[in-house]
C-alpha cells in the first residue's frame, strides 16, 4: 500500500491539468489513474466516495471531484487551482476543434471516426468501474444498491432525481447502521 502523499498547489494544477490533458473524452479513467495509482494523493475507497458523491452533485463529476480534492488540500485556493487545470487543455482543445468541426462537419471520414469514439469510451468507463469494483470491499449492501439503482434508472426509466431521492438516504443510512460493513 502506498503512502498518501499531499501535493503542494503546483503539483496540484499540473496533476489536475495531465487529467484534462490526457482524458480528454473521458477522464474518470485517467482521474483514478493520476489520483491513485500514479500520484497517491487518494485510496481507491477515497476515489470511489469522491466519486459518488461527485455524481450526486450538479455538475460534471470530474470537476465536483476537482473541487472536492483541491479544497480538502489548500482550500479554496486548491479547489479553484484544480478546477483550472482540469478545465484549462480541454478549453483550449475544444475551441480548436470546434473550429475545424465547422469547416469539415460534412466529411465523410469525419463522421466515421466520430462513430468509432464512442465504443472506445465505453470501453474505457467499463474498464475503469471493473477496477474500482474489484478493489472495494466485498459487502451485499453496496451491490445490492448499485443493482436496484441500475433498475430503477435503466430498466423502469425513472427519473434519475427520483432514484435519487429514494435510494441516496437509504444508501446514508444503511451505510451509518452497517458502518464497517456489517452486510
Amino acid at each position: 500500500m502506498n503512502t498518501l502523499i499531499i501535493p503542494d498547489k503546483k503539483a496540484l494544477f499540473r496533476g489536475f491539468f495531465l487529467i484534462g490533458l490526457s482524458g480528454f473524452g473521458g477522464v474518470l479513467p485517467q482521474a483514478q489513474h493520476q489520483l491513485v495509482q500514479r500520484r497517491c494523493w487518494l485510496t481507491d475507497t477515497e476515489f470511489a466516495e469522491l466519486l459518488a458523491l461527485g455524481q450526486v452533485l450538479p455538475g460534471p463529476n470530474i470537476v465536483n471531484m476537482a473541487v472536492a480534492i483541491g479544497s480538502r488540500f489548500h482550500g479554496v485556493a486548491g479547489a479553484l487551482l484544480a478546477v483550472a487545470g482540469l478545465l484549462l487543455a480541454p478549453l483550449v482543445l475544444i475551441l480548436l476543434l470546434a473550429t475545424l468541426y465547422q469547416h469539415y462537419q460534412q466529411a465523410s471520414w469525419l463522421q466515421q471516426l466520430l462513430a468509432g469514439l464512442a465504443p472506445a469510451g465505453i470501453g474505457l468507463l467499463l474498464g475503469m468501474v471493473l477496477k474500482l469494483a474489484a478493489r472495494l470491499p466485498r459487502r451485499l449492501l453496496p451491490w445490492l444498491l448499485a443493482v436496484l439503482t441500475f433498475i430503477a434508472v435503466a430498466g423502469v426509466h425513472l427519473p434519475l432525481w427520483i432514484v435519487l431521492l429514494v435510494l441516496a438516504p437509504l444508501g446514508i443510512g444503511l451505510a451509518w447502521r452497517y458502518p464497517q460493513g456489517g452486510l
